[in-house]
Order: structure tokens, then sequence, then C-alpha cells
């Protein structure tokens, strides 16, 4: 049997610490990871990577947040909004046949497959297959290691002082 005792007050402190101190040093290293993983997601993946962005929705709708509850810290990167089309971009699906109206004007105008312009009141779209088309998969798969490696020097950190 082992029996270990600390006597000195200094040591039995620290040792006392050590649990906050990692804790504070985790959530600060994650709130920093937060941040640059959304910024992968909007600079690279949103911005030509994987999505050239037409207006820009897309990109502006993404939102980080950390959350530090129950001893336990989550980050979450996400398409905040009411974008129909994030996820079907980010895991890929399928659109059901469906009308196509004008919604600003009285006529739809678009150039034909062959080169014409074409004029309608209603266009009836057969559907589509979206090809998965990840953005915030593919930014977490990309920092993986450097997410693994900043956690571990915070711990090594927070664990010398």
């Amino acid at each position: 049997m082992l029996n270990v005792s600390i006597e000195a007050s200094g040591a039995l402190a620290r040792l006392e610490a050590m649990p906050q101190a990692l804790h504070a040093a985790l959530a600060a290293q994650a709130d920093a990871l937060r941040l640059q993983l959304q910024e992968r997601v909007k600079d690279d993946k949103l911005s030509g990577q994987v999505l050239r962005a037409r207006t820009g929705a897309l990109r502006d709708s993404i939102a980080s947040d950390i959350v530090d509850e129950n001893g336990g810290i989550a980050v979450i990167v996400r398409s905040s909004g009411a974008l129909k089309y994030a996820a079907i971009q980010e895991f890929g699906g399928k659109t059901a046949a469906h009308d196509i109206i004008p919604s600003k004007a009285k006529v739809l105008a678009f150039v034909s497959g062959g080169g014409a312009q074409v004029f309608a009141k209603l266009v009836h779209h057969p559907g589509s297959t979206i090809p998965a088309r990840p953005y915030l998969r593919s930014s977490l798969a990309d920092m993986k290691s450097h997410i693994i490696e900043s956690l571990n020097a915070a711990v090594v950190k927070a664990l010398a002082t």
C-alpha cells in the first residue's frame, strides 16, 4: 500500500488550485481556437476553397460560441440564421421537384443551355442532387493537429505553474 502525505502548505495549495488553473487555461485556449476555426471557415473555405461567395450570406452567417458548463468546455462553430442551403452545401442532398415563380418581377429571365434569352412566368424545376461541399467539417479536419497541439500545450503550461 502506498500512502502519500503532503505537509508543506504551499504544495498542498498548489495541488488544490490545479483543477481551476487547468480549466481556466483550457477555456482560454479553446476560445482562441474557436476564433481561428471560425476565421478558417469564413476566410478560406467560404471564400473560394470550397465555395465561392455570390452574396456572402453563408459566409456572414458563420458564428461561434464557447460553452463552459458542468466542468466541460465545448466550442461550437455553425451557420446561424435561416439559410436554407447551409446544411445541404455541408452534407449534400437532394431537392424535390418544385416550381420557381418570380418574387420581385412579373417574369423570370435567364439564358437557356443553348444561349438564348428566355422569359417565363413559371419554371418547373425537376429537383437537384447537390454534392457535399463540407466547409465546417473540412475546416475542423484541417485544424485537428493544431487543435490537439494547442490544447496539450495549454495543459503543460497550466500544470507547470
